[in-house]
């Protein structure tokens, strides 16, 4: 008997390659995106419903779970990918942007994760995937948007866990590095203001960082595996790690106390006379 995933954010990146990893795994896949009319890729493959979810929009979301139960019966996994990346100077950015980040990262992961749990309890078994980021752990310049929004995914999904265990659900975290999407364009919103000039130091190196971490970067086919990996282990494990990046970055994160860690990051972006 077949599986069935529903993910959100499959136009792009992490959310197409993982929808191409499952189905080609042999699972029905249920791939939302905001535009499905524009799709021309996933709705051509077998056992694939492409069809309309925002996550700001909560009737969306309901239709969408509710047309996937009905083509495929059931829902065994949730995957809540989409988001997006805020960055800026905090005081160069506008209150409405900073609202749109909570709202598609946490507060539409919220709603789609509550708008399946009636279904999962009622079959007292499903999987909740959650794609977080090493920067859910540790933090960069100008990153306080989107920063803040992934250690909310964190503390939010290691809370659940407790009580989605009481209805038979397992919770998990994935938390990439630098992964070689479009992430850099169509979901990097950068906001800021030259003439606020004593921030600009700080916006030059942290650009001048991107070249080099975007060299190393996984590929978006690694993460779907892990996100695989991770809806299919049936043990007790929250969090997976994807990229060497990721891997080094967690593992410094965890050795050092903030004032070390916080210096070796200034020393690595060039930012030792702050």
């Amino acid at each position: 008997m077949s599986r069935t995933e529903l993910i959100t954010g499959t136009s792009s990146g992490i959310g197409r390659a993982t929808a191409r990893h499952f189905q080609a795994q042999g699972w029905d896949v249920i791939a939302t995106m905001r535009n499905p009319a524009s799709e021309t890729e996933l709705d051509t493959l077998p056992d694939v419903l492409v069809t309309r979810l925002d996550v700001q929009d909560q009737a969306s979301i309901e239709t969408a779970v509710a047309a996937g139960i009905a083509r495929f019966v059931g829902i065994d996994v949730l995957v809540n990918n989409a988001g997006y990346g805020a960055y800026g100077p905090l005081e160069a950015t506008p209150l409405a942007r900073i609202r749109n980040q909570f709202e598609v990262n946490v507060i539409g992961l919220l709603a789609a994760t509550q708008a399946v749990l009636p279904h999962f309890r009622a079959r007292h078994a499903g999987v909740v995937v959650n794609v977080s980021s090493m920067g859910g752990k540790i933090t960069f310049p100008l990153g306080s948007l989107y920063h803040g929004s992934k250690f909310a995914v964190e503390g939010l999904s290691e809370a659940l866990q407790y009580e989605l265990a009481a209805i038979g659900v397992r919770i998990r975290l994935v938390e990439p590095g630098a992964v070689k999407t479009d992430f850099a364009g169509r979901s990097f919103d950068f906001n800021n203001d030259p003439a606020m000039s004593a921030y600009q130091p700080v916006v030059q190196a942290v650009f001048a960082a991107l070249g080099p971490m975007a060299e190393t970067a996984a590929p978006a086919e690694d993460v779907a595996a892990v996100i695989l990996r991770a809806a299919t282990n049936e043990g007790s494990q929250l969090r997976y790690e994807v990229g060497q990046d990721a891997v080094h970055f967690l593992a410094a994160r965890r050795a050092a106390d903030d004032a070390t860690f916080f210096a070796g990051m200034r020393a690595q972006l060039g930012l030792t006379g702050q």
